[in-house]
């Protein structure tokens, strides 16, 4: 789901850039140093994931979890995926520095909203929670497919195609997204239901 240099017109890459640093100057101040360790893990796991690349056409899939990182980092999640991107860019060349700051948006954007969600409707009971892991697993993933399209198809006509075929191709990888996120939000509401707290929730609960 990467977007790479030289896809996008200049402005839009300028204005992802500027967005972005926006957004990770917010999402650092809203990080605690007890915090540092889970988003330590979740960057790692980001990363990782995203590193497995499946060619479908013009373009590759692969998963990207921004729900699940929504849900266990809330606004914490924009500085996690930002530095799973630079880290990725850096040594892996995937998405490339000029378009980081719109690759930044595209998944992180997505996380923040679904840590909002899954808070507000998360409820108590570990079958309410795993459930509503699921549902912001697959629509962290469907917001980023839409984001990305949109992206895209600001590079003019020649990326309308790749744009619909970039949407296509993520539907499996949302359905994915949604039973891994229910899976692990299932299994931590069970063993350690304080991970899923964010810290604003923390300091009031």
């Amino acid at each position: 789901m990467h977007i790479s240099d030289g896809v996008l017109p200049v402005s839009v890459a300028v204005g992802g850039y500027a967005v972005s640093l926006g957004l990770t100057v917010w999402s650092a101040r809203k990080t605690r140093n007890e915090d540092m360790p889970k988003l330590a893990v979740m960057t790692a796991a980001f990363f990782v994931a995203s590193l497995i690349h499946v060619p479908f056409g013009p373009t590759s899939v692969h998963l990207i979890i921004p729900g699940l990182t929504g849900a266990l980092l809330g606004p914490s999640a924009f500085l996690s995926i930002g530095l799973g991107l630079l880290l990725q860019s850096l040594l892996f060349q995937f998405g490339g520095l000029t378009a980081l700051g719109v690759n930044a948006l595209m998944m992180g954007v997505p996380a923040i909203a679904c840590g909002w969600v899954f808070q507000t409707f998360k409820g108590q009971t570990p079958s309410r929670q795993a459930l509503v892991g699921g549902v912001v697993g697959a629509v962290g993933t469907v917001l980023a497919a839409i984001i990305l399209a949109g992206f895209l198809m600001t590079g003019g006509e020649d990326f309308l195609g790749v744009a619909k075929i970039a949407l296509a191709a993520h539907v499996p990888v949302i359905i994915i997204e949604g039973a891994v996120s229910a899976l692990t939000v299932g299994f931590l509401a069970r063993v350690k239901p304080a991970l899923l707290l964010h810290p604003s929730r923390q300091a009031h609960g």
